[in-house]
């Protein structure tokens, strides 16, 4: 799937792609496919999330196979200005949900939500509800964190079809929500949202980056600060990577990989 305005040009990042693209387009994109019943999916990338790809093919393929990838972070919006694509603009997903609620809300596109736990879940549907009195929320989920049989996995596929949703946001970490959406692709007749950490952050079980930090690509100290344990091998040695590799990458192949 291609993105239907002049915002249809990506940048190769280690070997993943990533669109140029903006809010306004992203929207459209979701919603106007969601319209027309097709399936597919969108993933928000970070640094953390191209290094993944870049260090095991098979989750590259997961990635390279989004009808849509957005830069979810300042240093991929960079990456992609440095590869030519000026037009590049941060898209991530706990920014773009709250505004893809609206335009559903707006548009009578039915949605809903997978991932989080039943507290978080429950949460993120009361506010959105509040924010957006008009939206359609038909399905809700927190599905255990441990491996689905086949028949609970088909028995959530069921469910969600006979739900009518049309965009589903997914919040169940990365790299298990990608994985988790490609391969419901086809299955799931609906526009998956790998949205990750939007659930906890609407939910506020944790609190977002201020925005000056967020614009001089700082979240991820202010993500190592509110979670230490969990977040700090990834940060202090995927981010110095990543620089490494596309720096390489750049004075290999130049702009244009």
């Amino acid at each position: 799937m291609k993105l239907s305005t002049s915002h249809n040009r990506y940048g190769c990042i280690l070997g993943g792609r990533v669109h140029a693209t903006n809010h306004e387009d992203t929207i459209d994109w979701v919603l106007g496919r969601a319209g027309r019943g097709e399936s597919g999916y969108v993933c928000f990338a970070t640094v953390h999330m191209i290094v993944e790809a870049y260090d095991y093919s098979e989750f590259k393929d997961v990635i390279n196979g989004a009808g849509l990838v957005t830069p979810d972070g300042m240093p991929l919006v960079w990456a992609l200005r440095l590869l030519g694509l000026r037009e590049a603009r941060r898209v991530s997903g706990p920014d773009l949900s709250p505004k893809i609620c609206k335009a559903a809300a707006a548009r009578g596109i039915k949605v809903g939500f997978y991932g989080g736990t039943p507290e978080v879940l429950d949460k993120v549907v009361t506010r959105m509800k509040a924010i957006f009195p008009e939206i359609r929320i038909v399905y809700a989920c927190s599905p255990p964190f441990r491996a689905l049989s086949q028949e609970e996995d088909e028995q959530i596929v069921q469910d969600i079809m006979r739900s009518g949703a049309q965009v589903l946001f997914v919040g169940l970490g990365c790299p298990k929500q990608e994985n988790w959406m490609r391969d419901h692709t086809d299955r799931i007749p609906a526009i998956m949202l790998g949205v990750g950490a939007m659930f906890n952050f609407v939910g506020g079980v944790i609190k977002r980056a201020p925005v000056w930090m967020q614009t001089l690509g700082l979240e991820w100290v202010h993500r190592i600060v509110t979670e230490p344990q969990r977040l700090w091998k990834r940060y202090l040695t995927t981010n110095p990577r990543f620089v490494m590799l596309f720096t390489i990458q750049l004075l290999r192949f130049g702009r244009f990989p």
